[in-house]
């Protein structure tokens, strides 16, 4: 037991490492695939937490606020949603594992419920901000390619996307549960080698990307107004317009900064307040994660460099596996 909490240290740490590192690098530049990568990572290690903890629902919520802790410190500039899509993937595998048995099933339904929960926030995001303008615009371009290629449908464009868009995540989560049941059986079946590093490392960087992060979002907006602007003005005829744009332009840019002066920072806050308090519980666990951080990086730099002979999936499935291990085995050599 002694040697299992020691492992679900090191998996708490990855998993923060996974949020606040990979996960705000790619928030900065605001990739599509946001909750695929850094979602699917984070549930492979809180499958891991479940697999080695006895009580499954305390492991993964002090894991929880560990990693939203050092989230909170090292990646400010991530947003609000962000911290809601961690929350949930952990609050619903704790109930799926805390529940049910432990097996493949289990950790697919994690997968594909908490990769749509992720799909679902951002429609809704774009929703929110463009409102149903957006799906029509995406529909008045739909039905133009539509004519030119003399075929129209019954499905309008905007339907269609939302459903791929939906099916792909999906998809993605089954197949997420079955490779992290695949990686737990390489973990688990892997011989317990210590894997030792030289100490001398330095501190942790800390960077603070808020500003580009706000750039990048205040050129996706443009980019997104000025392409539903078009839509309405070129496709949409006397019945839409320029006016339907200026609309579009004033209501997004209203709700947007809404959200970054008002709803977002006070929502923010309330996050922090609460992890604030909860900060001086978890001290010494969010110290000992924040520690290790550089050694996992020279782990993970490692184990590509060693895992070279391998190509594509192979390659990054043991690529993942023995990085997991090496992590949680890993010793100085002044030990």
């Amino acid at each position: 037991m002694r040697n299992n909490r020691f492992i679900i240290d090191r998996l708490t740490a990855l998993w923060a490492l996974n949020e606040s590192g990979l996960g705000g690098f790619l928030h900065v530049f605001n990739t599509p695939f946001t909750g695929l990568i850094v979602g699917g990572i984070a549930i492979l290690l809180i499958s891991l937490i479940a697999y080695y903890a006895e009580n499954k629902w305390q492991a993964i919520l002090k894991a929880l606020f560990i990693v939203l802790i050092i989230k909170m410190a090292v990646s400010p500039y991530s947003p609000f949603g962000a911290y809601v899509a961690v929350s949930f993937q952990a609050i619903f595998g704790a109930l799926l594992f805390s529940k049910f048995s432990w097996k493949g099933i289990t950790i697919m339904v994690l997968g594909m419920v908490t990769f749509l929960e992720s799909a679902l926030q951002k429609l809704l995001i774009l929703t929110i901000v463009y409102g149903t303008e957006l799906w029509e615009a995406i529909n008045l371009y739909g039905l133009w390619v539509q004519k030119k290629l003399n075929f129209i449908s019954d499905t309008s464009t905007s339907t269609f996307l939302i459903s791929l868009y939906l099916a792909v995540y999906g998809v993605c989560g089954l197949l997420a549960g079955i490779f992290i049941k695949n990686m737990i059986k390489i973990i688990s079946e892997k011989e317990e080698v210590d894997f030792y590093l030289e100490s001398n490392v330095n501190a942790i960087e800390r960077e603070n990307n808020k500003t580009a992060f706000k750039t990048k979002v205040i050129w996706i907006w443009l980019i997104t107004v000025t392409i539903i602007v078009l839509a309405f003005s070129v496709f949409g005829g006397n019945l839409f317009g320029w006016q339907k744009g200026i609309y579009i332009l004033l209501r997004s840019f209203l709700i947007l900064m809404l959200w970054y002066l008002v709803l977002g920072p006070f929502l923010l806050k309330l996050v922090r307040n609460y992890l604030s308090k909860r900060e001086s519980q978890y001290k010494e666990d969010i110290t000992n994660a924040m520690d290790l951080f550089p050694y996992f990086r020279r782990i993970l730099s490692h184990t590509w460099q060693d895992t070279k002979q391998l190509k594509g999936y192979t390659r990054f499935k043991y690529f993942m596996a023995n990085s997991i291990s090496n992590c949680i085995h890993f010793k100085l050599k002044s030990e």
